[in-house]
C-alpha cells in the first residue's frame, strides 16, 4: 500500500520539471502530478524549446494557478535548469523542492512514496538499483553503463549511495541552502552525483526508495557520449583530489602528534 506523504499542510511543494522539446508529454506528466500530489505546485523550466513546448507551458500556467513557467534563453542544460529552479523555489518560500523529467521516465504516481520518506531524512533519492528498483525498456548495456558507473562513483568518493546518477530527487529547502548550489558547474549526471556528494559530505540524511525508470516513449533522449565523459572525468578528478585531502590530513596529524610528544633535542 503506498504510503501518505508525510510533509504537513504547511509545507509547500515544488516538482520542478526541466523542458526542451517536451511538447509530446509535458500535458501527460503535469495531469498525472496534478492527481498523485494535488497539493504541489510545479515549476516548469523551459530552454526555449525550438518545438513549442513553452507555448503549451504558458497555456496551462494560464489556466492552473499553481503551474509556474521559466523560460531561458536557450538549452543551458540540465543541472543549469535545476540550478535556476532550486533558486526560484527558495526566493518563493517553498519548504520542499522536487526534481522530476517531463519525459515520463520518472513516475509521478511514485512522488507520494519518495515524499513520505522525507520525514527524518534532508534528501530523498529514487534508487534503480536498490532492492525493489528497477527500469522498463533499457537495454542490457544501458543498465550495465548505469550500474557501473553508480559503482565508480561509490568507489571514487567513497558515498555509500547505489543510485548517485538518478534525477527523481526530494530536497529539503534547508538541505539546498547547506549545499554551496553556486558553486555548482557540473551537468547531467555529474550534477546528480555532485548534489548527492555534498550532502554526505555535510553529513546529511540521504535515503534511497526505489523507483521503477521508464524509457521515454516518444522524444529524443539527452543522454550524450559528452555528457558520459563528462560525468567520469569529474568523478575521477574528485576521487584523486578526496584521496590526496585525506593523506594531507593524515601526515598533519601525524607531524602534530610526533611534535607534541617527541623529547625535545639538546643541542651541543
Amino acid at each position: 500500500m503506498m504510503k501518505e506523504p508525510s510533509s504537513s499542510d504547511s509545507e509547500r511543494v515544488l516538482v520542478i520539471v526541466p523542458t526542451y522539446n517536451e511538447k509530446s508529454t509535458l500535458p501527460s506528466i503535469l495531469d498525472r502530478i496534478r492527481s498523485s500530489v494535488p497539493g504541489a505546485e510545479v515549476l516548469i523550466v523551459d530552454d526555449n524549446s525550438p518545438d513549442g513546448t513553452g507555448r503549451i507551458a504558458d497555456e496551462w500556467a494560464a489556466r492552473d494557478a499553481s503551474i509556474h513557467v521559466m523560460h531561458r534563453l536557450g538549452k543551458e542544460g540540465l543541472g543549469a535548469a535545476y540550478l535556476s529552479g532550486f533558486a526560484w523555489g527558495l526566493q518563493q518560500g517553498f519548504d520542499v523542492l522536487v526534481e522530476m523529467d517531463a519525459d515520463g521516465s520518472h513516475q509521478p504516481e511514485q512522488l507520494p512514496s519518495l515524499l513520505a520518506e522525507l520525514d527524518g531524512a534532508d534528501v530523498v533519492l529514487g534508487s534503480r538499483w536498490v532492492v525493489g528498483g528497477g527500469t522498463v525498456n533499457w537495454p542490457r548495456s544501458r543498465q550495465l553503463l548505469s550500474k557501473g558507473g553508480n559503482a565508480y562513483t561509490r568507489a571514487m568518493l567513497g558515498v555509500p549511495i547505489y543510485d548517485a546518477t538518478g534525477g527523481y530527487r526530494v530536497f529539503r529547502a534547508s538541505t539546498l541552502r547547506q549545499l554551496d548550489l553556486h558553486e555548482v558547474a557540473s551537468q547531467g549526471y555529474c550534477f546528480q552525483v555532485d548534489l548527492a556528494w555534498r550532502a554526505v559530505r555535510r553529513g546529511l540524511v540521504v535515503r534511497e526508495v526505489p523507483i521503477t525508470f521508464v524509457e521515454r516513449t516518444s522524444g529524443t533522449s539527452k543522454m550524450s557520449q559528452k555528457i558520459v565523459f563528462e560525468a567520469l572525468w569529474r568523478v575521477t578528478v574528485w576521487g584523486i583530489d578526496e584521496r590526496i585531502t585525506r593523506i594531507r590530513r593524515r601526515t598533519m596529524r601525524k607531524r602534530g602528534k610526533f611534535d607534541v610528544h617527541q623529547p625535545a633535542r639538546e643541542v651541543s
